[in-house]
């Protein structure tokens, strides 16, 4: 898996996740993550410039880019940069994320190329104007019909246009196998807690249907060219610097709140252990922490103009 982004000593997954009154209180989560995760999205932006074009023929053509499940812009920002004569429009369901987008871009010295646009369901994205570019992190698995929600996404494309879908990798690890406290393999059960609460989650979405994950298959199906697959890296090795530490600390707390209850006894105080602020053993003072994350970006282009 190419390339690997490793960060010394983070499009966000706010967009239909849950009711919007869920969401608002994870917010603070939702950004942590995405400033941990641009440096992936810095290298996957670099990597959809070349599919465009060679040299910087590929950058000048794009005019018009979609961020779509934008969160309050992190990565907007970072396609800005990327493409610096393109317009960028943040898309999120979420007006209090939308609401930092404006502030994000002045900070970053982006003023006036970064808008922000709220969407709630896949059939308004094909009312968000045609764009050369369209970005989604974590957006289609959210919705119930995903298939549906590519063919709205790729609607929005200029012939040429390109289509970047960030979905699942490698779930989050951060813990070794054997931590000393507890049964060993906490982290794997972690993960396979949260995969039976998302799998159940996503069978009473609205819509629901049930496909075959196959990302270029379904790109194909929406109408367009598959373009290439590539995975990146997040990785933070230990020992790990204080905000991420923070960072896990939160993403603990809320594995607690989420699966709590399918976890056995010993696991659930395990967990209560590792958030214990002052205890050596807790997540905010281990030395084998680290952060290790796998993000897949599946890529399809529109090659002809619509009937």
């Amino acid at each position: 898996m190419t390339p690997t982004h490793r960060a010394p000593g983070r499009d966000g997954e706010a967009f239909g996740t849950e009711p919007e009154e869920e969401t608002e209180p994870h917010s603070g989560f939702l950004e942590e993550e995405a400033e941990h995760h641009s440096g992936f999205v810095t290298d996957a932006a670099h990597w959809l410039r070349g599919l465009l074009g060679p040299g910087d023929r590929g950058t000048a053509a794009v005019r018009r880019i979609l961020d779509v499940g934008s969160g309050s812009g992190a990565a907007s920002c970072v396609l800005a940069r990327a493409f610096p004569q393109a317009q960028v429009v943040a898309v999120d369901r979420s007006a209090a994320l939308l609401a930092g987008v404006v502030t994000r871009a002045e900070e970053n010295g982006l003023s006036g190329r970064i808008t922000a646009r709220r969407a709630e369901r896949p059939e308004q994205f094909r009312r968000l104007g045609p764009a050369e570019l369209i970005w989604t992190g974590n957006v289609c698995r959210h919705l119930g019909d995903q298939q549906s929600a590519l063919r709205s996404l790729a609607s929005a494309l200029r012939p040429g246009g390109l289509l970047a879908v960030a979905e699942r990798g490698l779930p989050t690890r951060f813990l070794p196998r054997d931590i000393g406290i507890g049964k060993p393999g906490l982290q794997a059960r972690l993960d396979a807690a949260l995969e039976e609460r998302f799998t159940a989650a996503r069978a009473l979405l609205p819509d629901a249907v049930s496909v075959v994950e196959d990302w270029p298959r379904l790109l194909a199906s929406a109408g367009l060219v598959p373009t290439g697959s590539r995975t990146f890296l997040i990785d933070f090795p230990a020992p790990l610097d204080l905000s991420v530490r923070r960072h896990l600390h939160t993403r603990l707390r809320r594995l607690l709140e989420e699966v709590g209850a399918r976890l056995d006894l010993v696991d659930r105080l395990t967990v209560e252990q590792l958030l214990d602020g002052d205890a050596c053993t807790g997540i905010l003072w281990r030395p084998d922490a680290f952060y290790l994350a796998a993000v897949t970006v599946h890529t399809a282009r529109l090659c002809r103009h619509r009937a």
